[in-house]
């Protein structure tokens, strides 16, 4: 009955997605961040749903009539995916001992750069992009209210070690998107105007952070409380919000089962811990790797493949551990499968990431005291350094979210400076009240703010 149920509700959403691609890409992150059809348990399960959504959209969006379309937005972060794509391919056929999984692999990470790019291109308004963040955080709300409820229930005693599926099936992956969730799930709910809808989604908050210590991921710790520091430093309230980060984390610590604090203590003993021993081992073979093949690589997604080659020992086969010997670091993941050029590609995704976010920081403050868009820059450089922590100690080189985060993080600057710069609706306060005090960002009061699903209104210019 469930596999009839969520078959019947994605074929009725095709021929809307072909319709309206934005609602077509929003349904393709709910099938990837929250998998529905891996809720199923029979033939519903095995259907590839998110890539006959992908190229419904797609060919939507194609056929649709436009004054302005475009495939992608013309900024260095888009070109920048699209040469990794290049290159990912190079390192590829480069590689010795190709099989049609490889090319498997090949094409689905294509697939996320390529919704990454259609995202840039698909999200044209504020609304849009709005709309796009709360389903991302609602889709990961769903499986952190879930397992969060499931592990009071257990008093603490439930481990999760696997994910939902797809990119989330790992627990430490698993750990990662939530980190990653959290940040947008705490603006959100702040922002929103309808009690109920606050109170619900503020709630998931706790909630997931439990479920990111029932997967007893310590680099999923480690995000958690980065990404937590990042909007405590943000706030308003800086001593207020650390005060409360750190009551919150010795709470944690202290009702914390002693199995998940003996966990958390080998971050500080890693020498004399199995897991962590065996991701100094990989550490080492990627950099012989790197050594030996630093323009192009083994190849993309040949690591494993290659490592008992740099390892002639081999490695420790250690019961009741999975034993696939993957970089256990997403950069030196993309270093020795891909090259040097693949990764300083990469970081690069990042670095213009994080500057284009402090840059319409430094904008908006000299504008406004609170706005929607220091809340979103909070929110996502938050969630980006979430994952750039996590992922260093995960093989996340391809992970769906990053570059979803990436394309979206473009969309919201490039919104953002135009907001600014429509005087009609964002009028300087210098300019409204006369007082040059108040063009240098202070002195004035918040301009009220925009809640939930509403739609902007134009205010009339201040003092009118």
């Amino acid at each position: 009955m469930r596999d009839l149920i969520v078959a019947l509700l994605l074929c009725s959403t095709i021929p809307i997605c072909f319709r309206r691609p934005f609602f077509g890409l929003l349904m393709f992150s709910a099938m990837a961040y929250m998998r529905l059809q891996d809720l199923t348990w029979g033939w519903a399960r095995g259907q590839r749903w998110s890539f006959y959504v992908a190229i419904v959209t797609m060919l939507g969006y194609l056929f649709a009539r436009h004054s302005d379309k475009r495939f992608f937005i013309q900024d260095a972060r888009c070109w920048v995916m699209i040469a990794l794509v290049v290159l990912v391919g190079l390192s590829l056929l480069n590689s010795a001992n190709l099989d049609a999984d490889d090319f498997a692999a090949y094409t689905e990470y294509c697939k996320i750069i390529g919704v990454a790019l259609f995202t840039t291109a698909i999200v044209r308004n504020r609304e849009q992009l709005r709309i796009l963040v709360w389903v991302i955080a609602l889709c990961f709300g769903f499986f952190g209210v879930k397992s969060g409820v499931s592990a009071i229930l257990s008093g603490g005693a439930l481990v999760i070690e696997q994910g939902p599926g797809g990119m989330l099936l790992d627990n430490n992956d698993f750990a990662l998107a939530l980190c990653m969730a959290i940040p947008m799930q705490l603006h959100l709910g702040l922002a929103e105007r309808r009690a109920l809808l606050r109170r619900t989604v503020l709630a998931m908050v706790p909630l997931t952070a439990l479920t990111i210590m029932a997967t007893r991921s310590r680099g999923g710790f480690l995000a958690l409380c980065l990404g937590a520091m990042i909007l405590a430093w943000r706030s308003r309230n800086r001593v207020g919000a650390f005060a409360l980060f750190g009551l919150a984390l010795i709470g944690g610590v202290l009702m914390a089962p002693s199995s998940y604090r003996e966990r958390l203590s080998t971050i500080s003993n890693y020498e004399n811990e199995v897991s962590a021993r065996s991701r100094l081992d990989a550490w080492a073979v990627g950099l012989q790797i790197v050594q030996d093949k630093p323009l192009l690589g083994v190849g993309f997604a040949k690591f494993q493949e290659n490592y008992r080659r740099y390892d002639p020992k081999g490695p420790m086969e250690i019961p009741g551990l999975n034993n696939t010997h993957v970089a256990h670091n997403s950069y030196l993941q993309i270093w020795a499968e891909c090259g040097t050029p693949a990764l300083l590609l990469y970081l690069s995704l990042f670095v213009m990431s994080f500057l284009d976010l402090w840059r319409v920081r430094r904008e908006a403050r000299e504008r406004y005291h609170v706005s929607w868009i220091l809340s979103y820059t909070t929110m996502f450089e938050a969630t980006l350094a979430s994952f750039a922590v996590g992922s260093f100690f995960l093989n996340r080189a391809h992970f769906d979210l990053f570059y979803h985060l990436v394309a979206v993080i473009l969309v919201f600057t490039r919104m953002a400076r135009a907001s600014m710069q429509d005087e009609d609706n964002y009028p300087l306060r210098a300019r409204a009240h006369g007082r040059p005090e108040v063009e240098r960002g202070r002195g004035f009061a918040p301009r009220p703010r925009e809640h939930g699903f509403d739609r902007p209104r134009r205010r009339p210019a201040l003092g009118s």
